[in-house]
Formats: structure tokens, sequence, C-alpha cells
């Protein structure tokens, strides 16, 4: 299932609406844990599978609710 940022997102700096696309799958590659983007500008993909890091904050929730089986 992929979701999309409803309203994207607008970056001035550039003039476009940024909008991303994921299927929220939480992927390890022995170092960082991180999602795939489809990122988009005014509708033109710009960057496939761009990988973004989750947060330390998420990857610690993680780690604790995995902990506990």
């Amino acid at each position: 299932m992929s979701t999309t940022a409803p309203d994207g997102q607008l970056i001035p700096e550039i003039g476009v609406m940024e909008t991303v696309e994921s299927d929220n799958i939480l992927r390890w590659d022995g170092t960082n844990l991180y999602v795939e983007q489809d990122v988009f500008h005014n509708g033109q993909l710009v960057h496939r599978r761009y990988r973004k890091r989750v947060t330390k904050s998420v990857a610690q929730a993680i780690a604790a609710m995995i902990g506990q089986h």
C-alpha cells in the first residue's frame, strides 16, 4: 500500500510543491533504519526510492517494542 502526502509541501526557495509516496515499510541496511520514498516536484518524479532515515526517537520506540516480545 502506498501513501501520498495529501497536499504536499511548498518549497519556496525553488518554487515547487513537493509530495512523496511511500510503502511505509521500515528497512535496515545494517547501519540505518529507513523508509523508501518517491519524491515529486510539481507532480514530476525527481527521486525514486529515496532513503529517508527514521528519527532516533522512532527507532528507539521500535526497539523498545521489539524488546518486549
